[in-house]
């Protein structure tokens, strides 16, 4: 049997919820971890058809890359559009899981995709991701609560090394303690000697977890008082980050681009800003609507920016600076990944079946007029 908790695991592999940004609600958003799961369904966004078609189809997880409930609410009623959509999942027994920004900024994400898509070399973050302060927090435990002890670590958001989780080192050895009269030990015996078979456990920590993993870790350990190490650690930059930008396989013009992505996007027409002529190399990718990355892609060299949609003065803004941008529409830029994701996640579980919303439809679309 396959669990929700099981798919859920495989996805923050694939994109680590610390790539979120910190305005976003992502991770498993409504149902129960635990219960079992046969038929897995993947939309772009999740709303009242893409649901009936969710409890048509008998699945018993969505994962939807924009979240439900993105905003806080009080309530949730058939008055609303969203309600009833959360009502449905809810009766029908459908947990949702949602990838979000984790999802666009991952190393196998929508922005790499895209870049990947349009044959870009040398593919790297827009946005480097700020090298969060880190801490190694060191404690010991008898084998008996070893696996109680590291999950209390890992649920504190101890133990995320890149696009891994649930990292440890630990190692075998023997503790010593002299309780006094007052003390209560978990094994042995106050007034006397113990010695004990120990492991000590080794994590790295985000520093603004740190009080949050000693809670739980003394909430987890048998003993009365936890030997625990904390100790100052450099962290060190990786490939994670927001947005993508690289080089063209060889430049073109703008107008050519656009050309290149609505074919490569299966689209009858792409929007762009700047001038048709102007010879693109070097270009800068933020699926959704993401035109506050213009300024990240001048000072990354690009001569153009591919995002999926913009506000007015935000087009204003890349005329000024003399920047190119290609809209090819918000749907376009990321719904085929959460296609590609299915394909992978059927990879992964094998006896499970998973599918792409067939009813999800671009909500904007384009009326050609004779001329």
């Amino acid at each position: 049997m396959t669990t929700v908790r099981e798919v859920c695991d495989y996805l923050k592999i694939l994109a680590p919820l610390n790539l979120a940004e910190d305005w976003d609600n992502v991770g498993l958003l409504l149902g129960d971890d635990s219960s079992s799961v046969k038929k897995v369904m993947t939309c772009l966004t999740l709303t009242t058809d893409v649901a009936a078609e969710a409890t048509d189809f008998g699945a018993q997880l969505v994962v939807t890359h924009h979240p439900v409930m993105f905003k806080p609410i009080k309530q949730i009623t058939a008055s609303t559009a969203e309600g009833r959509m959360l009502l449905t999942m809810i009766r029908s027994g459908i947990a949702v899981y949602s990838p979000h920004t984790a999802w666009d900024n991952s190393t196998a994400g929508i922005n790499q995709q895209l870049a990947e898509l349009l044959e870009l070399k040398e593919i790297a973050p827009l946005r480097q991701r700020a090298v969060t302060d880190q801490v190694k927090l060191v404690t010991f435990v008898p084998e008996s609560h070893l696996e109680t002890v590291r999950k209390a670590l890992w649920d504190a958001g101890a133990g995320v090394i890149g696009n891994y989780r649930q990292c440890s080192f630990n190692l075998h050895g023997t503790g010593t303690f002299f309780g006094s009269d007052s003390t209560n030990p978990a094994i042995g015996k106050s007034g006397q000697l113990e010695q004990v078979e120990e492991v000590r456990v080794e994590v790295v920590c985000p520093a603004k977890r740190l009080d949050h993993a000693l809670t739980l870790l003394r909430m987890a350990h048998p003993y009365e008082e936890p030997a625990v190490d904390v100790f100052s650690v450099k962290a060190i930059a990786n490939a994670a980050g927001a947005g993508r930008f690289g080089i063209l396989p060889k430049p073109i013009t703008l107008n050519e681009l656009s050309h290149t992505v609505s074919n490569r996007l299966g689209l009858a027409n792409v929007q762009f800003v700047g001038e048709q002529s102007q010879v693109i190399n070097r270009l800068g990718i933020a699926c959704g609507a993401a035109s506050e990355f213009l300024r990240d892609a001048q000072r990354t060299g690009c001569q153009a920016l591919l995002t999926g949609e913009a506000r007015f003065h935000a087009c204003l803004e890349a005329r000024d600076l003399g920047l190119g941008m290609l809209l090819p529409g918000h749907y376009a830029t990321e719904r085929f990944s959460m296609e590609n994701l299915a394909k992978r996640l059927s990879e992964q579980f094998p006896g499970l079946i998973f599918y792409a919303s067939e009813k999800e439809r671009d909500p904007v679309q384009t009326i050609v007029l004779k001329t």
